[in-house]
Order: C-alpha cells, then structure tokens, then sequence
C-alpha cells in the first residue's frame, strides 16, 4: 500500500525532534523507509554534548539517483503533540518541516514506480546552523537536482534571502552611578550604536526585495546604580546578495564605540526557475546554500512559513496532497532535462 501522508505526519509529529535531539525520528524513518523497500544509510552528525545524531539518506539502488528530495527532521521547540480535524494537521513540526517529509516518501514511492532513480534526504540541525547539511555536502551521492522541501505555500521559490549574524560589543568602565564622570558606560555606548544601526542603508534586489535588520538580543549592565562596564547586542540581517558591503557598513557604523563580531553567514542563494508553475521568493534561509554538491536546487514544500514556528503550526491535508502531485511532476520533469556536459 502507498503511505499515508496524513497517519505518517502525525507519527513523525508524535516524536519530539528539537534541534539536537533527532535520534529517535531518525531511527523511525530509517525503519520506516526499509521496510518501504529503500536502502538506507546514516551518517553521524556531531552533538554538542556527544549524543547519537544522525542524517538518513534512502535510495532505490547503488547507482547515482537522477533526484534527491530532501528537508529536515528537526524542529524549533516547544514541542506539542499532534491532532487533526477535517481540514489540517497541527503539532510542532507538522507544517517545517514533518508534513513535507511524509509528502516527499510518499512522492518518491511514485516516482521509484515509473523508473525515475529518486532519493531522500532527512538532515538534522537545519533550525541552528544547518550542520546536518554540512555533513551531508561531504557525501554526495552524485544527483543531477536536489528539491529542498520548505513551506513555500506550494510555491516555487526563486530564492532565499541569506542570513548575517552578529554580535556587537561595547566596551566601558564601571563606576558608582552617583559619578557617572568616573566611569564609561558601555550601555550608552551600545544604545547610540544600535539607534544609527537601526538608520542605516540596507541593499535592495529588484526581484527578491529589501534586506532586513533586526535587534534580537541585548545585554548588559549589573544593577541601576553601576554604570555597566561591558554590553552587547546580537543582530541578524537577512541577506539579498553577497555580504561584503553590509560588513563594510556596519563597521563604520560602529566606529570606535563597538566591537562587530560575526557568528553565522548563509549566502543569499538564487534557484532553478520551472516555467508554469506559481513562484515566490523566501525571506527565510534554509538548508540549500549547504548542499551545493548535491545538485542544482529548487526550493518547494506544502505549508505556510507564517505559521511555522507558532503555536499554531498546521499542515491543510489538501495542499499536503497536492505536494505530492508536485513533487512528482516536477521530479520527473527534471529528469526530462537533457543532462549538461
């Protein structure tokens, strides 16, 4: 019998997967998909506190697939429990990215039955820093595409905004608060950078719109009475072309009154166009830019981005379905494509 994508999601959805925590949804879908008739391979990911993680990669036989369709198997937390109801599935993960994994084995099923070599790759580690992909880009299985699967409304994205992540610091002296001329605030410092910061020019792209800069974290300081001796602020800019010229600008934003140190970089990525089908561009990141050994991408899955991440993540059972459908129209399409030499 064909999997059922709606019983399949909500198994996947039951088993908490939290970022660094993938080993029991690994092991699950790497059952699942022998018993399907797929061979199946691990590849161990490193964990932070040395604990089993793995990525799975399934496939039909030892030649190289033509496809790969791949998304993650971790989640954001808090984790919750799945349910349904005429229309949707809910549960953490049941939108990013579960109810895309039971769509694409369940498009892969049809795709190995007319003859197409498909894949499947499930990573780990795609919400904190794609270090499942990583892995994975050291053992490609020579495939011509990959289809990453995020939730694009069904929609194929022609691209995904890149992500620039930093940690700005200020440096001061600490000192009694009743005699503010003995010491340096730092926390001044740091708030006068963050408010030119929050003016400062940001690249545009025609297509793909503008890039975007938020302030997610900040902190500092000992108590009221203490001028604050040290301060920092972690900000994220979402990227639409290469990183360069926003490094440039942020330093000389700060001038001398802060410290930029960058943590994470994911390259704006642009993607493979198919005529005739509904696009969108991603203001997300996503696994891609991390995979570019296993093939040329596209980025395509059922599901809303608005409600991943929420307490109100869901999946329509009918746009599920029509991933499918999708998926295997595209696949097979794309292995129509006349192989570049």
């Amino acid at each position: 019998m064909p999997t059922d994508p709606v019983a399949l999601t909500r198994q996947l959805v039951d088993i908490e997967s939290i970022s660094e925590n993938e080993a029991a949804v690994g092991h699950f879908l790497s059952d699942y998909l022998r018993k399907r008739g797929f061979q199946v391979e691990t590849t161990p990911v490193p964990h932070s506190a040395g604990r089993e993680r793995f990525n799975v990669y399934a496939g039909i036989s030892s030649d190289p697939p033509d496809v790969v369709l791949s998304t993650h198997m971790d989640t954001v937390p808090p984790f919750f429990s799945s349910r349904e109801d005429d229309q949707y599935i809910y549960g953490r993960g049941s939108s990013d990215a579960k109810g895309i994994i039971a769509a694409q084995i369940a498009a892969a099923e049809r795709l190995r039955g007319i003859g197409v070599r498909v894949g499947l790759l499930f990573l780990v580690g795609e919400e904190r820093g794609s270090h499942g992909a990583k892995i994975a880009n050291q053992h490609p299985k020579g495939s011509r595409f990959l289809i990453n699967g995020e939730p694009t409304d069904n929609r194929l994205a022609l691209a995904s905004k890149g992500v620039l992540n930093a940690v700005i610091r200020a440096r001061g002296k600490m000192a009694h608060s009743a005699y503010p001329e003995l010491g340096d605030s730092a926390i001044h410092k740091l708030v006068s950078v963050l408010e030119r910061l929050l003016h400062m020019p940001l690249p545009s792209d025609p297509e793909v719109g503008p890039s975007t800069l938020n302030i997610g974290l900040i902190e500092g300081g000992h108590a009221p009475n203490v001028i604050a001796d040290a301060a920092s602020a972690t900000i994220l800019v979402r990227l639409v072309g290469p990183s360069d010229k926003i490094r440039a600008s942020l330093r000389d934003v700060l001038g001398g009154d802060a410290e930029l140190d960058v943590t994470l970089e994911i390259p704006f990525q642009k993607l493979k166009r198919i005529e005739g089908l509904p696009t969108m561009i991603a203001a997300f990141t996503t696994d891609v830019p991390a995979l570019s050994n296993w093939g040329e991408p596209l980025l395509l899955g059922p599901g809303s981005i608005h409600v991943a991440h929420t307490p109100h993540e869901r999946l329509a059972k009918q746009e599920q379905l029509e991933a499918i459908d999708l998926y295997t129209k595209v696949a097979h399409r794309l292995v129509q494509e006349p192989a570049r030499i």
